[in-house]
């Protein structure tokens, strides 16, 4: 059945602090396809809360439905610092995967247009040179290389998003051995921390790493445990699940995009590898040394809630090994 139509005006329901028949009015302008009157509803809706009124969620719920639905011109300028910060994803993320980036290129630029460019990246285009004005923020290739994943991307709804996350490995019993000893690797700890910081800042997340001397089991070991489960992935399946934990808000936290999911993973990888002091970092470079460490998924053998993100890599070649434990819960 469809929904009875406002009873009050635009203009009534915000001066009368009315979320849900602002809401409504924002599916009518949408499906009526009137965006200059959805923008004006944005507007009143954000200007009522200096009356005391709480219409951050319409202005929101505007701005989102501007940016998933409106055409290119009108989503671009939804590319801008605060809009939809109540929405099911950063905007950029949204406008992106709906929109080529030829028709969001009316934005003037900045941060956000940025992303929405790399999230194009993401779903296949080739934006090579075309991103030269604009302030460059990721240190990534504005082309997906052969050897990356296939990156799980977002997907939005006007009522819902779904947010996939990679296969999971399927681990074995095993003991992880005696611990090795630690080393302090700070430049690979703080890449390894951003993969999973917003699950730690600002949810229920907790977020461990170290590096040892040693091999990768013993890095898992020096974590604490010595049993578990465990399995050797490609460094392209670590990539997957690197830049979905990095995109990932986890349970309450703000969701960052796979933008940028993927801009921490290739950051992790760059340390990892020694590539981050490169003068000049070839992609190919990257994508062959990665496929040259040891790359374990493991877990400890516990039935998996929430969200995970547990790997252990070792570089046979210098003896040294590292280790994420994060995780995140809905409660």
């Amino acid at each position: 059945m469809k929904p009875s139509p406002p009873s009050l005006s635009v203009d009534e329901a915000a001066a009368q602090g009315d979320l849900d028949e602002l809401i409504r009015h924002v599916d009518r302008l949408t499906d009526d396809q009137d965006w200059t009157e959805l923008v004006r509803l944005r507007d009143k809706a954000k200007a009522a809360i200096e009356r005391g009124f709480q219409l951050w969620p319409a202005a929101s719920y505007a701005e989102y439905r501007m940016a998933l639905e409106a055409p290119g011109d009108w989503a671009a300028q939804m590319l801008v610092e605060g809009a939809g910060w109540m929405a099911l994803g950063p905007l950029h993320e949204v406008a992106a995967s709906t929109h080529q980036w030829a028709d969001l290129t009316r934005n003037p630029g900045g941060a956000h247009a940025l992303l929405a460019a790399h999230e194009r990246v993401l779903r296949g285009e080739d934006l090579r040179g075309q991103l030269d004005d604009l302030p460059q923020i990721f240190d990534v290739p504005a082309l997906l290389q052969p050897w990356e994943p296939d990156y799980a991307l977002a997907t939005y709804k006007p009522d819902k998003a779904d947010f996939p996350s990679p296969p999971a490995p399927v681990p074995l019993p095993t003991l992880f051995g005696e611990p090795g000893p630690r080393v302090d690797d700070y430049p690979v700890d703080a890449a390894l921390t951003e993969l999973a910081k917003t699950w730690a800042d600002e949810s229920n997340g907790r977020l461990e790493t170290i590096a040892v001397e040693g091999d990768a089991p013993s890095a898992v070991a020096a974590l604490g445990l010595r049993r578990g489960r465990m399995v050797e992935i490609t460094a392209g399946e670590a990539m997957a699940h690197m830049a979905w934990a990095a995109a990932s808000g986890g349970a309450h936290g703000r969701r960052r995009g796979s933008a940028t999911g993927r801009a921490r993973a290739w950051w992790a990888m760059t340390t990892l590898t020694g590539l981050d002091e490169a003068a000049e970092l070839h992609p190919d470079d990257l994508g062959q040394a990665a496929a040259e460490l040891t790359w374990l998924w493991w877990d400890a053998a516990e039935p998996e809630t929430g969200w995970s993100l547990r790997l252990a890599i070792a570089d046979q070649t210098d003896g040294l090994a590292w280790a994420i434990n994060a995780q995140d819960a809905t409660t």
